[in-house]
């Protein structure tokens, strides 16, 4: 199991630009970005055992974390 972090400018080094101008003038885009990345830190904290968590929890959080990603790559498509 990897305890690297899913940064979306690491997921999607292509749209950095894109990105950046979607969470200045897209309100949801801005939202789902902030969700994305509460979650990711909440994934990578269970996963370094910083904030150890049940395995139904973490499995909860990589699913969230998955939906929000598919949400912003459909975005950038």
């Amino acid at each position: 199991m990897s305890n690297t972090p899913h940064e979306l400018a690491e997921e999607f080094p292509e749209s950095a630009d894109h990105m950046s101008m979607l969470k200045q003038s897209d309100a949801h885009f801005a939202k789902l970005f902030e969700d994305y990345h509460e979650v990711n830190r909440a994934v990578h904290r269970a996963e370094t055992n910083i904030e150890p968590t049940s395995d139904e929890h973490m499995n909860m959080l990589r699913k969230q974390r998955m939906a929000l990603k598919d949400q912003i790559a459909q975005y950038l498509s």
